[in-house]
């Protein structure tokens, strides 16, 4: 009887290992694609803020005001 008890017990207790294993891998793919959306996003708005930095550069320099005497 206490073999049948330990047999079940073992049983439970590898089931639910089981289930905090696929716990673990959602939640670890879930992290891993919102870092890559959080770095994607980062990478495109510092893209974007260089572009413009660029425009506005290129436009005071083609376009002097003109000189201070």
């Amino acid at each position: 009887m206490i073999k049948y008890f330990t047999f079940l017990t073992i049983l439970c207790l590898l089931s639910a290992c089981a289930e905090f294993k696929e716990a673990g891998k959602s939640i670890g793919n879930t992290t891993k694609n919102v870092t890559t959306d959080i770095g994607h996003g980062s990478r495109d708005t510092v893209k974007a803020i260089g572009r413009g930095t660029k425009r506005v550069v290129k436009s005071i320099t083609e376009d002097p005001a003109e000189p201070s005497q």
